[in-house]
């Protein structure tokens, strides 16, 4: 079993900055996959960003691409996702997943592992 744990969301200000973090209970972390979800209101979980299990392979969605960064540090089991120039749109709560095979799927039902979640809310 994999357990994640995701902080940093909250309240900021359009076009602002704001890092979530996500921490895993597992001995081998870099062997996962991670990847970052969002879920907004009346809309389906999509996927924002993943990195592979050494951090040397990225994948983002089109529409965060070039604003936001996905990073791990392994030595702390923990996966970050850097968002920059925040927009409306980018409100959502947003969600940690893991899986062991190889490759950033951008499906979610490809990761069985899942944090509980953090809201960020983007006011303009």
């Amino acid at each position: 079993q994999v357990q994640l744990v995701e902080s940093g969301g909250g309240l900021v200000q359009a076009g602002e900055s704001r890092r979530l973090s996500c921490t895993a209970s597992t001995r081998t972390f870099s062997s996962k996959t991670m990847g970052w979800f969002r879920q907004a209101p009346g809309k389906e979980r999509e996927f924002v960003a993943g990195i592979n299990g050494i951090g040397s392979t990225t994948r983002y969605a089109d529409s965060v691409k070039g604003r936001f960064t996905i990073s791990r540090d392994n030595a702390k089991n923990t996966v970050y996702l850097q968002m920059n120039s925040l927009k409306s749109e980018d409100t959502a709560v947003y969600y940690c997943a893991a899986r062991v095979s190889v490759g950033i799927a951008t499906g979610d039902g490809l990761y069985p592992y899942w944090g509980q979640g953090t809201q960020v809310t983007v006011s303009s």
